[in-house]
C-alpha cells in the first residue's frame, strides 16, 4: 500500500468515525429530551423545577437546561413566569390527545364507556400500562353535576397509584410488583405508597375482582377499576373516579360488579 492510499483510508475511517460519534450524541440528546418529557408528564398537575428534573434525571444541570430551552422553543414545553415550574407545552398534549383517539383501543371500548358515564352518572376513565407507569388514553364524562379531573387524556401516572393501574398490577406476579416498586421505591415513597400498603390493595384487589382507591390520588376523591385483556395480548384497564362522598364502600361494590359484566361483553 502505498503512501497516499493509506492516508486516503485513514481520513475515511476518521470521517465515519465522526460521523458515528455525531450519530450518538444526536440520540443521546433525543433521549435525555424524551426522559425529561416523561417527568413532565408525571408532574403536568403541579409543575417541576428545574433542580427537581436534573436530580430525577441526572442530567448535569445546563445540559437540563439547555434541553428545556429547545422543549420551550417547540412549545413542548412551557415554564411559568412566577413559579418557575416547568410542565408539557401545547404541542406535547396536542400529540397526546392525537395518539389517544387514534388508538385502536379507544374504539373498542367507547361504547362500553358511554354506557357506563351514562348509567353511573360518573367520570370513567380508559388506562394502559406503559412501563412501570400507566397512561389516560380516553375520559368519558357522566352527568352528575360534580366531576373528577384529576386524570387527563395523555397524562401519566405510577403503577398502581390510580384504580386503573392498580387493578393492572393486580394481573402481575408477585415478583414482578416488587421489582416496579423497587425500581421506582422513591416515587412510591412521594406519593406516601409503602411496599406493604400496595401489596395489600393488590390483594385486595385480586379477591374482589376489582381495584379501590380512597384519597390515593386527590383527598376527597375515589375510585374503582377493573383490568381486562386486548386482542392483540396486551391489558387495559376501566376505572370510575367520583367525590369520595359519592362512591362510599357499598356504591365502589355496585360499580365494581357493573365494571366485570360490561367489560365482559367486549
Amino acid at each position: 500500500m502505498d503512501k497516499k492510499t493509506k492516508m486516503r483510508g485513514e481520513e475515511q475511517e476518521t470521517q465515519t468515525s465522526t460521523g458515528t460519534d455525531r450519530q450518538t450524541a444526536g440520540a443521546q440528546s433525543l433521549r435525555r429530551g424524551l426522559q425529561l418529557l416523561r417527568l413532565l408528564a408525571e408532574r403536568q398537575e403541579e409543575g417541576a423545577l428545574l433542580g427537581e428534573l436534573v436530580e430525577a434525571t441526572g442530567l448535569e444541570r445546563p445540559t437540563a437546561y439547555r434541553l428545556l430551552c429547545c422543549l420551550e422553543e417547540e412549545r413542548f414545553a412551557e415554564r411559568h413566569p412566577q413559579h418557575k415550574r416547568y410542565r408539557l407545552g401545547l404541542d406535547a398534549l396536542q400529540l397526546g390527545a392525537a395518539v389517544g383517539e387514534k388508538a385502536p383501543v379507544v374504539d373498542l371500548v367507547m361504547p362500553v364507556m358511554k354506557k357506563l358515564a351514562r348509567l353511573s352518572g360518573d367520570t370513567v376513565f380508559l388506562i394502559v400500562q406503559q412501563g412501570d407507569f400507566t397512561v389516560c388514553l380516553h375520559r368519558e364524562e357522566g352527568p352528575f353535576p360534580v366531576r373528577v379531573f384529576t386524570t387527563v387524556p395523555g397524562q401519566r401516572r405510577l403503577l398502581g397509584i390510580g384504580a386503573g393501574g392498580l387493578a393492572l398490577m393486580a394481573q402481575m406476579s408477585d415478583e414482578t410488583i416488587r421489582d416496579i416498586y423497587n425500581r421506582r421505591s422513591a416515587l412510591y415513597a412521594d406519593c406516601g405508597m409503602t411496599l406493604a400498603k400496595l401489596t395489600s390493595a393488590i390483594e385486595k384487589a385480586r379477591k374482589k375482582g376489582y381495584a379501590e382507591i380512597v384519597d390515593t390520588i386527590t383527598v376527597g376523591v375515589s375510585g374503582v377499576g377493573c383490568a381486562f385483556p386486548l386482542p392483540f395480548g396486551a391489558e387495559a384497564a376501566l376505572s370510575f373516579g367520583a367525590i369520595s362522598s359519592r362512591m362510599h364502600a357499598g356504591r365502589r361494590a355496585e360499580l365494581g360488579k357493573v365494571l366485570q359484566e360490561e367489560l365482559g361483553t367486549l
